[in-house]
């Protein structure tokens, strides 16, 4: 029921060699940035300071799952130049059908936890302390609201978005893990090192009740059994999970931004501007395809090689580096089995570097971590607003009617006003809403089983949509499949987890 694809040429992918490193820095580095986040500066030390590095095999698994279903999303935009949320709603049933479902899908956007934690460090760096929740609640509110509605301002006089951000992202990608690292290479003992590395790779390690961790593969082989998995751990750790590396919805902005990069087809389609701004740009209403000719497949193959090149030398190290620094100064600083939520934990972590310098290089220390968090959760928070803004005005800009007929220039005043609504809802949200504990958790379960169903979404548009000599091999098509159940694994933990909790189950 969407418009037809129009027919183009596919250009070639730029010419790799080492020289032209830069040719890598494209969606890849601007979603790296995305990948320290809440799950990496907030949940990392709820599970590393109490578990140590062992449990980080759960972020392996993700971010591997996510190379897989960011390479896969945009194999469907090298073809059509369309954003893969467009191609999911070409699939069978109907546009209307696939609006309910996405619309319940993407609720975890309206979940502010990014804006609520940039308000702490705020409060924090203005007071010389963590405020307290407890009797800071107004304060901390006002503060969130006010950045929730700054980081918006941006994208309204940005010029092109996606440079915009991506310029965003740089900044904090520069700051924050230089600074992470100076840390970690002077403070950090070698025992830290070995731990948090080799966590990574040790496969099955739960954490158990009393406290510890065991590994179900060495229990099993010991004749020990299955051990007592500590179900409260567990939850959390399936939310840390899933806001490492993106997670949720917010991993299908990738597609879109191959498409603004210009990579494949989405040259030929355009991009998107900001409201006010010196760059007004056209944006295609439909996407365009070309013939897999023997001409054009070298050039075809050529793309994917750069599409994968740059999701595992930027993307997939960035988020890598984005669990593991966080993750060592948790383990560094805190002494193990603190137990904690959330700020609380990495609010431990902050003091713990300043008794530890000590002097006012140890206060020093802790102002730049408040800053490094400012850094995290600013850029983040402008990332989820032109994320969850762009899949939604790119998907009504092809499918719906009336919008079709508009001149193409005019897709920044369909986003500058989708912007407004989302951030009027945001704030609503804010005011308005309770806010229980474990909101982390809460958006982990959403997030984590919105991308476990998405991945299975996105194996069936990329092998009935494209054309036979395009679509996944069979090793991809498994791979792709393992990843969408691997999310919605994790998301059946973490909702059994609550519903026992509740007394539900």
């Amino acid at each position: 029921m969407l418009p037809p694809w129009e027919k183009g040429e596919l250009p070639d992918a730029p010419a790799w060699s080492w020289r032209r490193w830069y040719l890598l820095l494209g969606p890849g580095l601007l979603s790296a940035g995305a990948a320290i986040g809440g799950g990496e500066w907030l949940m990392g030390p709820v599970n590393t300071g109490r578990y140590g590095g062992s449990i980080l095999w759960v972020t392996t698994l993700s971010i591997l799952a996510q190379v897989v279903y960011n390479i896969e999303i945009s194999r469907y935009t090298l073809y059509t130049g369309e954003p893969i949320m467009n191609g999911k709603f070409r699939t069978f049933m109907t546009p209307l059908f696939w609006l309910g479902i996405y619309t319940v899908l993407d609720a975890g956007s309206l979940i502010p936890y990014q804006s609520i934690s940039t308000a702490v460090p705020i409060a924090a760096m203005a007071k010389g302390a963590v405020p307290d929740a407890s009797t800071s609640q107004g304060t901390l509110l006002a503060i969130a609201c006010a950045m929730y509605v700054l980081t918006a301002v941006p994208l309204v006089f940005a010029g092109k978005i996606y440079s915009f951000v991506k310029a965003l992202m740089t900044l904090k990608v520069v700051y924050v893990f230089a600074f992470l690292t100076f840390l970690i290479l002077f403070y950090c003992r070698w025992d830290t090192w070995v731990d948090v590395l080799t966590g990574f790779f040790k496969i099955g390690s739960v954490p158990v009740e009393g406290g510890g961790v065991k590994n179900v593969f060495v229990s099993l082989l010991s004749g020990e059994g299955l051990p007592r998995v500590d179900g409260a751990a567990v939850a959390a750790l399936a939310a840390y999970a899933a806001i490492a590396g993106i997670g949720g919805l917010k991993n299908t902005t990738i597609s879109s931004y191959t498409r603004e990069q210009g990579w494949g087809m989405g040259g030929q389609v355009g991009a998107i501007s900001s409201m006010f701004g010196k760059v007004t740009l056209t944006l295609s209403h439909t996407g365009k395809v070309f013939e897999p000719t023997p001409e054009a497949m070298p050039r075809w193959r050529r793309w994917l090689r750069h599409v994968t090149r740059e999701q595992l030398a930027v993307w997939m190290t960035g988020a890598m580096i984005g669990v593991a620094l966080p993750a060592m100064l948790s383990v560094q600083f805190l002494p193990r089995g603190q137990a904690g939520n959330d700020w609380a934990m990495a609010a431990l972590t902050a003091g713990g570097v300043r008794e530890a310098v000590g002097g006012a290089l140890g206060t020093l220390y802790w102002y730049m971590l408040m800053l490094c968090s400012i850094l995290i959760f600013v850029p983040n928070t402008v990332s989820d607003a032109d994320g969850t803004v762009r899949r939604w005005v790119d998907l009504a800009w092809t499918a719906v009617p009336r919008l079709r007929s508009w001149d193409p220039r005019k897709v920044k005043y369909l986003y500058f006003w989708t912007l407004i609504a989302y951030v009027a809802l945001g704030v609503s949200v804010l005011l308005f809403l309770p806010r229980p504990k474990g909101l982390t958790e809460i958006y982990g379960c959403i997030a984590n089983f919105a991308l476990g169903f998405s991945a299975f979404h996105v194996l069936c548009v990329n092998t009935r949509l494209l054309p036979p000599p395009l679509r996944p091999g069979l090793f991809t098509r498994t791979a792709l499949f393992l990843s969408g159940a691997y999310f919605m694994a994790l998301s059946g933990v973490t909702l059994m987890t609550t519903l026992r909790k509740l007394g539900w189950a």
